[in-house]
């Protein structure tokens, strides 16, 4: 693996940028669950490039979104359940092709031990994700799904355009397709948005 990989993204002392870049890099396509819920960790990822999703699905298949990984980043959820010797308890998909440093979970639980660099990244991560959980949870528990829904349009559209679907939006708010679909329909009626297949285009300000 080319050095610059980690080191352009990872802000670690240079033994353990040398150990991670002994590790190996893989590629992998959009819809492949990388870690499924319930399993053991093997091995930790170091994203360089993509994003991957970790949510959790129920028997019906809704899905809730508990956070994405992104270049830059590792999963804190496989990383707390590799140091606790604990199955994982969500599934992590990769959402679009994503390059990414794939560690021994074992090495992980050494580095703990042998890297300030380390245990930065590590606390900082659980701060983040901690962050964004108490987020979701207040969306979810304190605010309407229409208020919602508008506030993710609004905050991840890009040039008035957010590519997505209704089973998507779904997960990221924490609800049912169904509903979603409702509401987005009603949107729609009042031209406010625009629906096209994988896509919304918004046409008046939110």
């Amino acid at each position: 693996m080319n050095p610059d990989n980690a080191r352009s993204l990872f802000s670690f002392e240079r033994e353990l940028l040398d150990e991670i870049n002994k590790s190996d890099v893989v590629e992998i396509g959009p819809g492949t669950i990388v870690l499924k819920e319930n399993a053991f960790i093997k091995v930790i990822p170091l994203v360089l490039e993509g994003s991957i999703k970790l949510r959790k699905v129920d028997p019906t298949g809704r899905e809730i979104v508990f956070y994405h990984i992104e270049p830059g980043e590792s999963c804190i959820l496989s990383i707390t359940s590799c140091l606790n010797e604990k199955a994982s308890q969500a599934e992590a998909i990769i959402e679009k092709k994503t390059r990414m440093i794939v560690v021994e979970a074992a090495k992980v639980r050494s580095w703990m031990d042998r890297f300030p660099t380390w245990r930065r990244f590590v606390v900082n991560l659980y701060y983040i994700r901690m962050a964004e959980l108490m987020t979701l949870i207040d969306l979810v528990l304190f605010k309407s799904v229409d208020t919602r829904l508008i506030q993710h349009l609004r905050a991840n559209a890009v040039n008035n355009e957010l590519a997505i679907t209704h089973q998507q939006l779904a997960g990221e708010l924490g609800t049912a397709r169904e509903v979603i679909s409702r509401l987005l329909k009603q949107m729609e009626k009042d031209q406010v948005i625009r629906l096209e297949r994988g896509k919304i285009k918004i046409l008046k300000p939110l």
